[in-house]
């Protein structure tokens, strides 16, 4: 069996330096904020390059609080990517303003500039692109439309920890400081994953993370005084942060096999099914490694008689989904809708084999020879 993720590998690698971090905060008795967590926000913030990093609950939480924080709410209107987790859309929703939907680029899957403007009214405040499958949104284009419209750019970089925007080394931004702020996810499943939900916020403004950490916090700005109504409770859990901090130092170095391995799929699998497109613009950290077919769910049922994983990231885009079906109507976001129905993803985590590439590889061509 060829797993499609494979999270004991990663914890019997860490598990003693794990084991330690988790003891360390059990023989403190301290499991809201504290140490933990605030180094492991000066540890975000320094592998990101930017000032600015708040933990909070949850990667919805992050973009639900960023957009609380840069002053969206009711009556306001978000331009979004129909290809994306759900939670994209629930944060802008819980704040109270509207999606609105705009087609993806079929290339690279993420939100195509081109059709920006058109979807741009005055009630518009902010666009909120989706780095989808780690490869971050073409943020040049995006950025200079909302300048000259004085809207505000939140990135959902949920998968997309440690991408970079122009691929030309180590000095090129990474997802995360490319916007007014940016929400992160660090699901158990993420490149970097907690041991269960946790997340954070990144931002360059001061003002805008002193607005996040206070609603993220009930509000308040010392104990039991509050200045923000309708305030949250957001917190990333101690024992996580505990945890994530043993995780980041490898980071780079997961994310560097991700793409070592998306390398011999793109070799293997060329000419065979529609490989994944790594934009000029991006340096790809593969949280997925998608690939196209029209016979997407015969291969799918193929690889699983072959003992290989895989998985559907997305079956419909947000317009298809029963509670999203008066955002646009069916045929109105092609682009999406397609992908939708042809997107599959490959095993792909640090510890996969070249073996298990290779069988991976050998199956996909089996089933389209």
């Amino acid at each position: 069996m060829v797993p499609i993720i494979d999270l004991q590998s990663e914890y019997r690698l860490l598990k003693s330096e794990i084991d330690t971090a988790l003891g360390r905060v059990l023989e403190a008795g301290a499991f809201v904020g504290g140490t933990e967590v605030s180094a492991l926000e000066r540890e975000l913030s320094d592998y990101l390059g930017v000032p600015h990093v708040i933990g909070v609950g949850s990667g919805t939480d992050a973009l639900f609080i960023a957009l609380r924080a840069l002053g969206i709410g009711p009556g306001d209107e978000v331009i979004t990517t129909p290809f994306t987790f759900i939670a994209t859309l629930e944060a802008i929703q819980i704040a109270g303003a509207k999606p609105v939907l705009v087609d993806i680029d079929p290339a690279t899957f993420n939100l195509d500039p081109k059709l920006l403007e058109a979807a741009i009214t005055e009630r518009t405040k902010a666009i909120l692109p989706v780095h989808l499958y780690g490869q971050v949104a073409p943020m040049g284009e995006i950025g200079a439309i909302a300048e000259r419209h004085g809207l505000k750019v939140l990135e959902d970089a949920a998968q997309a920890i440690g991408a970079r925007y122009c691929a030309n080394g180590s000095q090129s931004p990474m997802a995360g400081a490319l916007g007014h702020a940016a929400g992160f996810s660090l699901y158990p499943t993420k490149n970097l994953g907690a041991y269960g939900d946790a997340g954070f916020i990144t931002t360059a403004d001061p003002t805008v993370a002193e607005e996040a950490r206070l609603l993220a916090s009930h509000g308040q700005k010392a104990r039991y005084h509050h200045v923000r109504p309708a305030g949250y409770t957001s917190r990333l859990d101690t024992l996580q942060a505990a945890i994530l901090r043993v995780k980041l130092p490898h980071l780079e170095s997961w994310n560097q096999r991700r793409r070592q391995i998306a390398r011999m799929y793109d070799q293997g699998l060329k000419g065979v099914v529609q490989t994944p497109t790594q934009a000029p613009y991006a340096l790809h950290i593969y949280h997925q490694y998608t690939i196209r077919t029209p016979e997407r769910d015969r291969l799918q049922a193929f690889l699983k008689e072959r003992g290989v994983g895989s998985s559907i990231h997305y079956p419909l885009p947000a317009h298809l989904q029963p509670a999203y079906r008066e955002l646009a109507p069916e045929g109105s976001l092609p682009h999406a809708e397609q992908a939708a129905r042809e997107v599959l993803s490959l095993p792909m985590h640090p510890f996969l084999s070249d073996l298990q590439a290779e069988q991976v590889i050998e199956a996909v061509r089996a089933y389209s020879k």
